[in-house]
């Protein structure tokens, strides 16, 4: 990394621009080998409903939750170790929410790209 970016993102924390670190690990390695996108459909997407959303889901398997714009309401990505711990945090998260209208599961063959980077200017 040139120098002057160097200094610039070193400058960055102080600036409330860099949140937080994370290391990138194998999942296969650290035994949680599937990734699922989840696309779900809310009953209701109030304020309060939403919020209520975001915190059910709020726990280690999912990665990533979006709020999202077009057919559906959220998009999740979830690690899981075995398709049978999945269908049972399928069924606590979506089957046995009440604000759930339907939810999709897309399983990932492959992790073609992976990372969280945003290009630094």
């Amino acid at each position: 990394m040139p120098h002057a970016r160097r200094r610039c993102c070193a400058r960055r924390p102080a600036a409330g621009v860099i949140t937080g670190q994370a290391a990138t690990v194998d999942p296969t390695r650290v035994g949680r080998p599937i990734t699922i996108i989840v696309e779900v459909m809310t009953e209701r997407t109030s304020i309060d409903a939403l919020n209520a959303m975001k915190s059910h889901f709020a726990v280690p398997e999912v990665q990533q939750c979006y709020y999202v714009t077009g057919e559906v309401d959220l998009v999740l990505v979830l690690t899981v170790a075995t398709m049978q711990e999945y269908e049972a945090l399928a069924r606590r998260l979506f089957a046995e929410n009440p604000n759930v209208k339907w939810f999709k599961t897309i399983v990932a063959l492959d992790r073609v790209k992976v990372g969280l980077e945003i290009p630094c200017d």
